[in-house]
């Protein structure tokens, strides 16, 4: 089983002066996601959660909606040359009744740790229809002030990052701003995989009352992930991009970026945002 941290030799120069000693590093390795025995998807991956990861990105596909569509997933043995397990393909295995979406079957996808998207036929092939509907959702209000609060949270939460300093992070958050669970991968979309994918397995989903912060930027992927899972709001302490604001504006999703200590971008839903409050304030 791969480590989520590995050791390398680095030469490191400090005002002039040279040494060496190990450095820790994240762990990036592929991970391969078959489908009821059908190679699906490739991702590179931080070790760990990855069944979660699998589920979480089969649920942004359209094949998973709740846990009884998912039958079992598990490690595919012989998946080397010499027939050991290297743990790092799983198969997923829905339920007899769960129609598989065609777009899942008609493409082979190579994802890296920094774009989803690539091997994404088009973008019309993932605008898939969201189970959920974020418009027909319940109210949510968020309070700015809370919103500016997340991303220290996120932070302090993060263990591994302050090892490495090389990885992603994820968080879901209650309306009130409590940390319901965090996830970090060396790619920000496997992060957010990880947290829906888990939301999945406990019968959580639509996550129709949370908040998503995630560290970095806010792409069009990662917006399609928040909305396939009815996730309201979606905050980044970066730049979205343009396609994810589309997106946002099209399925009612609250996006928010430039997340940076009192001061924040909504870019989409600001009816989610108590901005009378903070003008008030201001």
């Amino acid at each position: 089983m791969g480590r989520v941290t590995e050791r390398r030799k680095v030469i490191r120069i400090r005002d002039g002066a040279v040494s060496t000693r190990p450095d820790t590093l994240v762990a990036e390795e592929p991970l391969e996601i078959r489908l009821n025995g059908k190679p699906l998807a490739i991702t590179m991956r931080t070790p760990g959660d990855d069944f979660a990861l699998a589920a979480g990105f089969l649920v942004s596909e359209g094949v998973l909606a709740n846990a009884y569509d998912l039958q079992n997933i598990v490690y595919c043995a012989g998946a080397t040359v010499d027939g050991s397990n290297s743990y790092n393909v799983v198969d997923v295995r829905t339920s007899p009744d769960v129609v598989i979406p065609d777009i899942t079957l008609e493409r082979n996808v190579y994802t890296t740790s920094s774009c989803g998207l690539c091997g994404k036929a088009s973008l019309d092939a993932v605008r898939t229809t969201a189970r959920w509907p974020i418009a027909d959702t319940p109210p949510v209000r968020v309070e700015p002030s809370l919103l500016a609060s997340l991303p220290d949270r996120l932070r302090a939460a993060q263990r591994v990052f302050d090892r490495t300093g090389g990885l992603h992070a994820a968080a879901l958050f209650s309306e009130e701003g409590e940390l319901l669970d965090i996830r970090e991968d060396v790619g920000r979309h496997n992060a957010v995989d990880k947290l829906v994918g888990r939301a999945l397995q406990n019968g959580d989903l639509p996550l129709s009352r949370v908040i998503l912060l995630v560290s970095g930027r806010a792409s069009f992927e990662l917006a399609q992930k928040a909305v396939m899972a009815g996730i309201p709001v979606l905050a980044a302490v970066s730049a979205p991009s343009s396609l994810a604001v589309d997106l946002a504006a099209e399925t009612g999703l609250t996006l928010v970026g430039f997340l940076r200590g009192s001061n924040m971008n909504v870019y989409a839903g600001e009816d989610r945002i108590a901005l009378r409050t903070a003008a008030a304030q201001g």
